[in-house]
């Protein structure tokens, strides 16, 4: 499945779950639609920053040669 039509499929999800908050009242469905893509758009854009982060961390240590790395609970430890 490309990359687009999940993300389409993900917002669709986001903005049902929307309508059923709403108790399935009509008349919302483009506002329901905009608000999930928002959040859907601003959940991969966290996402796309917290790899980023972990690349430049990995190639930091890679510079300054540390051995070993550990990833808990969000945080990076270095040996």
């Amino acid at each position: 499945m490309n990359k687009k039509k999940s993300i389409h499929d993900e917002i669709a999800r986001v903005a049902y779950e929307l309508y059923e908050r709403r108790d399935r009242a009509n008349g919302s469905e483009l506002k329901d639609w905009l608000e999930a893509e928002k959040m859907v758009m601003q959940r991969h854009e966290r996402h796309a920053k917290e790899i980023e982060h972990e690349v430049d961390v990995i190639k930091q240590q890679a510079k300054e040669g540390f051995r070993k790395t550990d990833k808990i609970g969000g945080r990076v430890y270095r040996d």
